[in-house]
């Protein structure tokens, strides 16, 4: 448990990655990953834990914008599939 936290924490920091891609990367669940780098992590190296809860916080402050950009793409995408037939 305490490795998994540790590679989770070193992979959302080299990446920037979201909780999402993070699970997704090493096939765990989005709770998981979330546990461990929040709760878990801050008992394993709390130093590390604050550089983390920075990257995430990051991530969240954009999540409204990657929700438009995904949106805005998947009405994109149909679009030209429409005009394709």
């Amino acid at each position: 448990m305490i490795k998994r936290a540790l590679m989770n924490a070193e992979y959302i920091l080299e990446t920037r990655a979201t909780v999402r891609d993070c699970a997704e990367r090493f096939g765990t669940s989005k709770s998981t990953v979330h546990k461990d780098v929040t709760e878990r992590l801050k008992d394993i190296d709390h130093a590390l834990y604050l550089k983390v809860k920075s990257v995430l916080e990051f991530n969240l402050s954009e999540r409204h914008l990657r929700g438009g950009v995904a949106t805005r793409e998947k009405y994109l995408r149909q679009k030209e599939e429409k005009s394709a037939h």
